[in-house]
């Protein structure tokens, strides 16, 4: 007969080690779901900074400063703002935390009146 003594335990260090892998499987899941939504979230920041700036234009009053408002609303950081004629384009960015390695989100968006109708863009 053959003595399984030395084998004693074997099944629970391999369960041991799956659920140390699905536990790293699903922090990397929940890392890159948080990379998603931080770029979603940065990206509307920017459209609705731009909007605002935008309107602020129409309105003869500060784009650029109605765009940081609303982008500081959001917690993100105006970094650009361009007015070229009645369209606004701008920039902000938002920084991961450290437990994305200090990483940096971006987004841009432009915002004026619709061009008359027969001209390009319509």
């Amino acid at each position: 007969m053959i003595s399984r003594r030395g084998e004693r335990g074997a099944a629970t260090v391999a369960a041991l080690g799956l659920v140390g892998l699905l536990l790293l499987v699903a922090g990397a899941a929940a890392g890159a779901v948080g990379m998603v939504v931080g770029q979603r979230r940065v990206q509307a920041a920017a459209d609705l900074a731009a909007l605002a700036a935008a309107s602020a234009l129409q309105q003869a009053r500060a784009p650029c400063e109605a765009g940081a408002e609303i982008a500081s609303r959001h917690r993100v950081r105006l970094t650009g703002c361009r007015v070229e004629g009645e369209e606004v384009d701008v920039s902000v960015e938002l920084e991961l935390p450290s437990v994305f390695a200090g990483r940096t989100i971006r987004g841009r968006a432009r915002a004026g009146p619709d061009p008359p109708r027969g001209q390009p863009g319509t």
